[in-house]
């Protein structure tokens, strides 16, 4: 198996005016395998949203490597970071972050627009993943119309649409009552068996870390 993630002493700080420094993460080293399907579980406060913002290309680490697919992103300038969040990384947030006046259809071809797929191709790709989302019903409603579930089913379809190395997937069942929780939880387990897509999942719940084929545990900013 190939690496898709490396991070080797990874530490944040954040300096909040002299002498004061945040020291949130301290030293933080793994490794994930194409395909794995890997949790970083940890209590509020524990670095793992900070841990997380590093592995999105959201923010860079004070010192460290992280290598993405053999890319140090440490190197990048922000244009190339921009290129990787939409083409290496599918995001999918607690809070869905849909695009409230665009229909399901477009919100997962939006992705594929940034990276200047023609109108065909998204639209393509767009019913297939609604498709296996089992969401192709729904393609023209809009947010508003949808309920949790199917909303949080519209942003994996729209995580994956351009393909990523990774899905990044932070408290993905958060605002979602238990039931519908499974749904999406399913929906992970298909996307990694059948796709073969290499999932990180944030999360506090060590019933859902459980449900990985590998957990993370971090603590005080360090792996444990």
């Amino acid at each position: 198996m190939s690496k898709v993630i490396e991070m080797r002493g990874i530490e944040k700080s954040f300096f909040i005016g002299k002498p004061h420094e945040l020291h949130i993460l301290k030293g933080i080293d793994f490794d994930v395998e194409k395909g794995e399907f890997v949790s970083i579980v940890g209590a509020s406060g524990s670095g793992k949203s900070t841990l997380m913002n590093i592995i999105g290309a959201l923010d860079k680490q004070t010192k460290g490597k992280y290598l993405l697919e053999e890319k140090d992103l440490s190197k990048l300038s922000d244009a190339a970071l921009a290129k990787i969040r939409n083409l290496q990384i599918g995001f999918v947030f607690q809070n869905f972050n849909l695009i409230p006046r665009s229909s399901a259809m477009k919100n997962v071809e939006l992705p594929m627009l940034y990276a200047g797929k023609s109108r065909g191709e998204r639209r393509d790709r767009a019913v297939e993943l609604l498709n296996m989302v089992d969401m192709y019903d729904r393609r023209n409603h809009q947010p508003n119309e949808l309920s949790g579930g199917q909303k949080q089913r519209i942003a994996i379809a729209r995580a994956i649409a351009n393909d990523p190395a990774i899905i990044l997937a932070d408290e993905p069942t958060g605002a979602l009552d238990s039931k519908t929780g499974r749904m999406v939880m399913d929906l992970f387990h298909k996307i990694n068996k059948e796709e073969g897509k290499t999932i990180i999942l944030i999360t506090h719940s060590r019933e859902l870390a459980d449900e990985t084929q590998r957990q993370i545990t971090i603590k005080d900013g360090m792996i444990c």
